[in-house]
């Protein structure tokens, strides 16, 4: 029971003081206007970058030009050959 006390105790010790760093209630004046500033600077620059869900961006969209469909269709004939089940492959060359 003694035990549950001393680890209850310190969960507590140590969450207020984890609270407790939060606030400071020996800020000068100068220095909370200075966290206002800085703060007002973050929103602006936040406020002028573009929103990602408006431009959607691919880099990978178009890298290159496609090919005519001439070049990527090939004739009927290659088709066959290539696809011919009775077609064995040759030796391998060195």
């Amino acid at each position: 029971m003694l035990r549950i006390t001393i680890y209850a105790t310190l969960i507590v010790i140590l969450a207020t003081g984890a609270a407790s760093a939060q606030y400071d209630p020996w800020r000068t004046q100068q220095q909370k206007n200075n966290d206002q500033d800085l703060d007002r600077a973050y929103q602006s620059t936040i406020e002028r970058l573009p929103d990602p869900e408006k431009k959607k961006s691919d880099p990978w969209a178009d890298p290159q030009p496609t090919p005519s469909a001439a070049a990527t269709t090939p004739s009927a004939a290659a088709k066959n050959k290539q696809h011919d089940p009775a077609r064995r492959p040759g030796p391998l060359k060195n």
